[in-house]
């Protein structure tokens, strides 16, 4: 047994599913499940790699469990654990992954959904010890910033907590090296965007390469996206999120 998981378990059958929750724990949990199935058909999740989390106050977590197919789960499945990832209520064992999680919980007051995937290209850059730092497409720079490369860290162990950490502050999104990509925001319908477009500036900056080398944004260009995005930022705070 993980220092994450306990014996305790609330079973809950499928059938009887919206009964067991609140509404709010309910649209989230379809939540999870409406976005574990994006990120699979994305070819993000293959196998039951990939995990997804998301708060439900400011104690507790409600996160996909392990060993499950993102293609296949239900809202059912989904796992509540405590800020130290002591498991209170589910069927399943929650993640093996949920101490990165917990990190970024801990450290971003203000996050409020986690995506954890393995994009091709992306994990492609990340295994080759290749951070997504260079200033090329103004998309990214308005959506997660450039994106830095934390070193390697056995899967499913502390170490991997401790080598986001020096990023988690002032990043919304983080390669894995030889692992894959951590992304982070406002809801899960951003942090699952904020995958999107990581992988997609990974393709971008590949293509690039293959054409001889991007030509990257002037740093008077960058402050200006840099001053954009954080008035995006504040705007979208005051409304409603998509999902």
């Amino acid at each position: 047994m993980t220092p994450y998981m306990t014996q305790q378990t609330i079973p809950v059958d499928g059938a009887d599913c919206r009964q067991a929750f609140s509404p709010s724990e309910m649209d989230l949990r379809e939540q999870l499940v409406r976005f574990g199935r994006w990120v699979h058909r994305l070819g993000y999740t293959p196998g039951t790699a990939g995990n997804l989390s998301v708060r439900l106050d400011a104690n507790l977590i409600l996160s996909t469990p392990t060993g499950c197919s993102k293609a296949l789960l239900h809202a059912a499945d989904m796992v509540i654990v405590d800020n130290q990832g002591n498991k209170l209520s589910g069927m399943r064992n929650v993640t093996s992954e949920i101490g990165m999680h917990l990190a970024v919980y801990r450290m971003r007051p203000d996050v409020q959904a986690i995506v954890h995937t393995h994009p091709p290209i992306a994990t492609a850059f990340a295994a080759c010890g290749k951070a997504l730092d260079e200033p090329i497409c103004s998309e990214i720079m308005m959506t997660t910033g450039l994106v830095p490369l934390a070193p390697y860290a056995t899967t499913g162990t502390e170490e991997v907590s401790a080598s986001l950490e020096p990023f988690i502050p002032r990043h919304d999104a983080v390669l894995l090296a030889n692992h894959g990509l951590l992304t982070y925001g406002s809801s899960l319908p951003d942090a699952f965007m904020k995958t999107e477009t990581v992988e997609h500036f990974a393709q971008v900056c590949l293509s690039a390469h293959q054409l001889g080398g991007a030509k990257p944004l002037h740093e008077r260009d960058i402050e200006k996206l840099q001053q954009a995005r954080a008035r995006y930022r504040l705007n979208a705070s005051r409304g409603p999120s998509c999902s």
